[in-house]
């Protein structure tokens, strides 16, 4: 039986359509019939009544005041700031001399710390920039070189066990003393007493060079100054270290008097109108005293509010395909995102956007604006978000929020801060984790990262355990007691040097509330009857410890919960609007890892053997 689709004639049955299913093709492309494309490009409707009738089921026919605003005018006033407090400080004056970051959240670079000069590399460079100024002046340089030499640390004593015991700090010290000059000495030699003059101690100094010195002096602290943004030694220090958060407050006065702006919970990091809330029960910062703020009227051309790949709201016209709206899954709880979406989808036409140029650092507020549409109508538009600040149905965008309790009026003014985009942030100078520890019933301040007298920063558990290292060479043990009993009773167990501890303590005047106060754990060496107490080597744990008067340290409790706290300090470095270069140490304080345990233990017997 002959198959049903044979074909014996191929050339036949192509040339006569015999066999529908059989197809040849000698292109993969399409093969136009003609050189011309207008036709094609014109995109003809065939039935314009069909489009016609689309627009009519979707009103696009009917009128509905559909006059567009083409004339605008804004009334606005606009208050700076004026006054600033950091902490609980007092007030002075807003100085617009570089962003707001670096003026709070500049923490002080000490050259000093616990008695010993730290900061070698910052040292060496203020050395290397004094002599560079006063060349030419004599021949000095040795002479200075020698009055303000860097002395070499003594291996075998334990004051020096924060350089002898770590070997790169050790070999970085070893390199540079008595062949450079301790700019860092000059400096504060400077800085302790206006009376103080640079060639103080300095041999050799003809009478006629001294008044160039005292210039070359002046000079040479302005440029320590800007080299490192810090709060003065009189205050001005915007950390809270009982709270591991920066407190500040703004003032500006507006038409109504001073709004006081108060940032109590400031972690480090982004700093922008939102970390600000209006205090109208503060006391003020004296804003009260400067000019008021003279209203201005802003005449305006409103054009209609777009984003890239927004729907184009006519027909048949085509989309750049920027933004997939078929592709956006928002559940019901994404609220920003459906209102993005059917603000391009059904209210795109309703959106006019006003430009208001305005200078940084100040406190703006809307006092209306008139608008004129096509049809020469002229409509009177008030802020939006009036009422009472804590209404849930009260809908604001970029508004301040209102401090304190109680019904209050919201805030419709708006905060330009004098703040930058970007902050460039080096790694960690010192890292804290605080964590609690249930076994012991204490704080753990646990130094991961130290910064060392070089000017660098280790490991805060291997700097521990060179140091302890080196305190058991250097100890002179007693004579060896022979024991008498196969078991021996310990006190107590120790933990790595890194490890600082906080105990609770009851808060002065109350028998309920407590604190977590800093304490500290004996070095505990082999048959040394006399423990000394370690104590912590980042600044971020040393409040109270390097002044006059050595006084406690509290930590509030509730700062540190069951997750732990991780508080940071970082060299930060950015550029102001004028080009300037601002670099500082800031802190900034996140989230832990949870519990630990230290593995303290308290009353338990060792076997000897």
């Amino acid at each position: 039986m002959a198959e049903r689709f044979e074909v014996r004639d191929i050339r036949g049955a192509l040339r006569e359509r015999r066999f529908p299913t059989v197809t040849v093709w000698n292109r993969l492309e399409g093969r136009p019939r003609t050189q011309a494309f207008d036709r094609a490009l014109r995109a003809e409707v065939r039935d314009a009544l069909w489009m016609l009738s689309r627009q009519w089921q979707l009103d696009e026919f009917r009128g509905d005041d559909a006059g567009s605003p083409f004339f605008a005018k804004l009334h606005v006033t606009h208050a700076p700031l004026t006054r600033y407090r950091a902490g609980d400080g007092a007030a002075e004056p807003f100085a617009a001399d570089g962003p707001l970051e670096a003026k709070v959240e500049r923490r002080p670079l000490p050259l000093v710390l616990g008695g010993r000069e730290v900061a070698l590399d910052l040292r060496l460079v203020m050395g290397r920039q004094w002599l560079r100024l006063i060349d030419g002046i004599g021949d000095l340089s040795q002479a200075f070189t020698d009055r303000y030499a860097i002395p070499l640390p003594d291996p075998a004593s334990p004051v020096d066990a924060d350089r002898a015991a770590h070997p790169e700090v050790w070999q970085a010290i070893a390199a540079v003393a008595g062949r450079r000059m301790d700019g860092g000495r000059l400096y504060l030699h400077l800085r302790s007493d206006p009376a103080h003059k640079a060639y103080d101690g300095v041999s050799g100094v003809a009478e006629t060079d001294k008044d160039a010195l005292d210039k070359r002096a002046e000079r040479f602290v302005r440029w320590c100054e800007r080299l490192l943004r810090q709060p003065p030694a009189d205050g001005d220090d915007a950390w809270a270290p009982e709270r591991l958060e920066y407190r500040f407050a703004a003032s500006a006065r507006d038409a109504d008097g001073e709004t006081v702006l108060t940032a109590d919970e400031h972690t480090g990091g982004t700093l922008d109108w939102h970390s600000f809330d209006v205090d109208r029960e503060a006391d003020g910062l004296g804003a009260d005293a400067d000019p008021p703020p003279e209203a201005t009227t802003q005449t305006l051309i409103p054009v209609p509010l777009e984003y890239e790949g927004m729907p184009n709201t006519r027909w048949w016209a085509f989309e750049d395909r920027r933004t997939n709206f078929g592709a956006i899954d928002a559940a019901t709880t994404d609220l920003a995102k459906l209102l993005f979406v059917e603000f391009g989808l059904v209210y795109a036409n309703d959106w006019f956007l006003v430009p208001c140029p305005l200078p940084d650092g100040t406190l703006a507020t809307v006092r209306g604006v008139a608008v004129t549409n096509v049809f020469g109508e002229r409509t009177w538009i008030e802020p939006a978000g009036t009422g009472s600040d804590d209404d849930w149905q009260r809908w604001s965008m970029f508004t301040l929020s209102v401090a304190g309790s109680g019904t209050q009026e919201a805030e419709r003014s708006l905060l330009l801060a004098p703040t930058v985009p970007k902050v460039q942030e080096g790694a960690p100078a010192e890292e804290v984790l605080l964590v609690r520890d249930e076994m012991a019933n204490m704080v753990w301040g646990v130094e991961r990262v130290i910064p060392t007298p070089d000017g660098a920063s280790k490991p805060g558990s291997e700097a521990a355990t060179e140091t302890r290292a080196f305190h058991v060479r250097g100890a002179t043990p007693g004579a060896p007691l022979e024991p008498v009993a196969p078991v021996r009773y310990e006190l107590m167990s120790s933990v790595p040097e890194n490890w600082i501890p906080f105990l609770p303590v009851h808060v002065e005047g109350s028998n309920r509330e407590t604190q977590l106060q800093r304490a500290a754990m004996p070095r505990v060496i082999e048959g040394v009857s006399d423990a000394e107490k370690v104590r912590p080597r980042t600044t971020l744990l040393r409040p109270g410890l390097d002044t006059a008067a050595a006084a406690a340290y509290f930590l509030h409790e509730e700062e540190v919960p069951r997750t732990g706290v991780l508080v940071t300090q970082r060299w930060q470095r950015t550029r102001w609007r004028d080009g300037s270069v601002h670099v500082w140490l800031g802190a900034r304080r996140g989230p832990g890892r949870g519990e630990a345990s230290s593995g303290l233990a308290f009353d338990q017997l060792r076997d000897v053997t």
